[in-house]
């Protein structure tokens, strides 16, 4: 996919990972069967769900005993408990609930349903659960250093699936970040008019990831990495975190 200069390619032939593979070698590998190498100023968006497989983040439910909030939980929302159980133990606190839904602050700050807890990605048995990487900025960062020392460090955006309070379906958001800005602070430049903007602040990362699963697709398409060549964006390490909205200024939650 082209819009202008950006260009967005959904990377052929990456297998299904499992606990313990090395991303940057599939990335790689995947890049050579495109005919394609990093250049500076590339980005890839990579699905979070096989960042969490490859760390090994698969749980069993059939090892889980919830305790007595979950089971409190579980009979309000109608969901299993050893999934609530999980739910709890990733969570900060509980935002919202009601059958069959579960909202919660992660541990990470976000807010999300299930905790990010997958099963449709983590594979056939019912009995298995997939939980997001224990920390995402840190998984980003590790997977740029890979790709750095295989030739080129492109910026990485780990993407998952959230849904937003006041609009039906989901959009992608960034949880992981290393090589670029995560946030644009706009204000001060002018707009169209010249006028000066006073509040503008761009998820700059939360766009690429949104952009990302528009070619990469979110299902069984089976192209969980998206690169994007020919972004602009001033030259910043930011993370994830920092598009946390402060509590302070949370009217919401």
């Amino acid at each position: 996919m082209r819009t202008g200069a950006l260009q967005l390619l959904a990377l052929p032939g990456i297998p299904l990972v499992r606990p313990g593979d090395d991303l940057a070698a599939l990335i790689m590998a995947a890049l050579e069967r495109a005919g394609l190498a990093l250049v500076d100023g590339d980005v890839l968006a990579v699905s979070s769900k096989i960042v969490s497989r490859a760390e090994g983040r698969f749980v069993e439910l059939s090892s889980v005993t919830p305790g007595a909030e979950a089971l409190e939980r579980a009979a309000l929302t109608g969901k299993d408990p050893r999934l609530v159980e999980l739910v709890l133990r990733e969570s900060q606190a509980i935002s919202r609930q009601a059958p069959q839904v579960l909202v919660s602050v992660h541990r990470l700050g976000f807010v999300s349903a299930n905790a990010g807890i997958d099963h449709s990605n983590a594979g056939g048995d019912d009995n298995l659960v997939l939980l997001l990487p224990c920390d995402p900025d840190a998984s980003a960062l590790r997977l740029r250093a890979a790709l750095a020392a295989a030739g080129c460090a492109p910026g990485v955006v780990i993407m998952d699936s959230h849904g937003r309070p006041f609009r039906l379906g989901t959009v992608g958001v960034a949880i992981g970040v290393a090589g670029l800005p995560a946030l644009l602070d706009l204000r001060g430049q002018p707009d169209l008019h010249g006028r000066e903007l006073r509040v503008s602040m761009q998820g700059h990362a939360d766009m690429i990831a949104s952009a990302a699963q528009l070619t990469g697709g979110e299902g069984d398409e089976g192209r969980p990495v998206v690169l994007l060549r020919g972004l602009k964006h001033p030259p910043r390490d930011g993370r994830a975190r920092d598009l946390l909205r402060p509590a302070a200024q949370d009217l919401y939650r």
